[in-house]
């Protein structure tokens, strides 16, 4: 083939292919034509450099759209640049807990670092990032005087600034896959803190019916929405400055399988957990209920429930022997009936949380009947022996 036949007829030097990309088109549609073995290029006339340049334009489109995917927010996602962590509130397993203040609200920020980048398999950060995702979609849509009021949550800590313990400057050292959840702040702690400080003078017999309704018009909204919290107790109940409480922690909570079936596993915490959890049988929303009951006794006695026993005594005893907390001789029929039905062995005699509500509604507390009537210096202690955290 002759060179020229290549150029077609085109006399312009140098420049050869450089007219338009569409001519570059053309031209290599009619080199194509040829057979692969009479096919030849004049490098020379091949202009590379506006074919890099296309190539570049190309690839920014490309990258700009996957930019936009990735950096896409959620609904529920916040600018952690306007998060500022003050102070240090509670450590657990997962993570850390401070007091702060978001777009000036105060609040509290729950961030699960998970340990050290590189440490966790991609199949655990996965999973651990995929429970957080549920976390976040239960809690958002959320709304009742008797639930910590979510405000934002964030995947990532860009932006995320802890205060350093040896410093006043912040400081950014968590790992790039930790996450965040931000909550508004209860200043009146946790309900299992309340509970201890209150462990000899105990609690008015009205405070008493209060927190428990609290809970369980928390618990029964819950329910209503197909949530299970699956981790009801005291430690997961904040209270604020007025004392009213709310339910928090919904990191084991789940929307409510059709099927019971789909629902097992143990998950919760020993002394709370139904005797079906315990034992790895399938269980629904009642296992909400039972561990309700069990709050109901530690929010009257100020006490908690099984002191001197092993967590595998505990198990064991609570599903083969039907162990439950010692009811006080003192206490109310209208509370200790409230109390053993929540706890039933039987998950199907147990009640719908709206029914103790109302149960709890129609307790009247103008006359006393808690370990301690707020005129009397001394009340009801109708335990065998001296108990107590």
């Amino acid at each position: 083939m002759d060179l020229k036949s290549v150029e077609g007829g085109n006399n312009d030097g140098e420049n050869g292919l450089d007219k338009s990309n569409t001519e570059v088109g053309v031209k290599a549609k009619d080199v194509a034509s040829i057979s692969g073995k009479d096919m030849y290029f004049r490098a020379d006339m091949i202009d590379f450099k506006s074919w890099d340049v296309q190539l570049e334009k190309h690839l920014s489109r490309v990258w700009s759209r996957d930019g936009e995917a990735q950096t896409k927010k959620e609904e529920w996602e916040i600018d952690l640049a306007k998060l500022d962590i003050k102070s240090v509130l509670a450590h657990g397993t997962y993570g850390t807990v401070y007091h702060g203040t978001y777009d000036g609200q105060d609040v509290a920020v729950k961030v699960l670092d998970w340990g050290e980048d590189g440490i966790s398999t991609a199949a655990e950060s996965a999973a651990l990032r995929a429970s957080f995702r549920q976390e976040v979609a239960v809690w958002q849509k959320l709304d009742h005087p008797n639930v910590t009021k979510f405000i934002g949550a964030s995947m990532g800590t860009v932006n995320l600034k802890i205060p350093s313990n040896t410093s006043s400057d912040a400081i950014n050292s968590l790992p790039t896959r930790a996450c965040s959840v931000v909550v508004e702040y209860l200043p009146g702690g946790t309900l299992k803190k309340y509970l201890i400080s209150n462990w000899r003078k105990k609690l008015a017999f009205k405070v008493v019916i209060q927190l428990a309704l609290d809970l369980s018009r928390g618990l029964s909204y819950l329910h209503s929405k197909k949530i299970v919290h699956r981790d009801v107790k005291s430690e997961n109940m904040l209270l604020d400055s007025r004392r009213t409480l709310k339910i928090a922690d919904f990191g084991v909570a789940r929307v409510e399988a059709q099927n019971p079936r789909d629902m097992t596993g143990e998950t919760g915490t020993l002394g709370y957990m139904a005797p079906e959890v315990l034992d790895g049988k399938p269980y629904n929303r009642k296992c909400d209920v039972y561990s309700f009951g069990i709050c109901f006794w530690e929010i009257y006695c100020c006490d908690m429930p099984y002191p001197n026993l092993s967590f595998a005594d505990v198990s064991s005893a609570v599903v083969k022997q039907n162990l439950r907390p010692e009811i006080p001789r003192c206490c109310p029929s209208s509370v200790a009936n409230i109390m053993r039905k929540c706890w039933d062995a039987n998950p199907e005699k147990r009640p719908e949380m709206d029914e103790v509500v109302k149960l709890l509604e129609a307790i009247d507390t103008s006359k006393g009947g808690g370990m301690i009537p707020e005129d009397q210096a001394n009340g009801c202690f109708c335990f065998s022996a001296a108990r107590g955290p």
